[in-house]
């Protein structure tokens, strides 16, 4: 499995898994750091020219990503003494390692992390659990659905 750092064009895969418009997610990546997962079948270093038709800005090994390409994503932002993952979503393993990322800055800075998992979101809550979080409590409501808020201390 490789994690880089994910471009617009990945914003299709991106909305895919996350069930949400394709300009939402190309938003976030504008506006977050954004970390994608993709198979390990892919060379990420490879020097591969752009599609026909898409400009550098727009060039990955695929052209534009495809939902099949991502195996899932995570993004997060700083604020204060804490980093916020704002969303995270795919396969467990990929969750696990995608989450381990805004650890790894955390741990580079002495902030502490935080997650909100939607209620039932297995996926999140194991990784968060492998990872050392602890589970502080309910968060917020989206759209009516609970939260759990999750939680690692530097």
């Amino acid at each position: 499995m490789n994690v880089r750092d994910a471009l617009e064009a990945d914003a299709d895969a991106i909305a895919a898994i996350a069930d949400a418009p394709t300009d939402v997610a190309r938003n976030l990546v504008h506006d977050r750091t954004v970390r994608v997962a993709e198979d390990g079948t892919h060379d990420p270093n490879a020097d591969v020219p752009p599609a026909d038709g898409a400009s550098d800005a727009d060039a990955t090994q695929y052209g534009k990503s495809d939902p099949e390409d991502l195996l899932g994503f995570v993004s997060f932002d700083a604020q204060g003494d804490t980093v916020h993952v704002t969303q995270i979503d795919g396969t467990e393993a990929a969750c696990e390692r995608l989450l381990a990322e805004p650890v790894r800055f955390a741990e580079c800075e002495g902030m502490a992390v935080e997650v909100l998992v939607p209620d039932g979101h297995g996926a999140v809550e194991e990784a968060a659990e492998e990872l050392g979080f602890g589970d502080t409590g309910s968060g917020p409501r989206f759209d009516g659905a609970r939260t759990v808020r999750y939680r690692l201390e530097p």
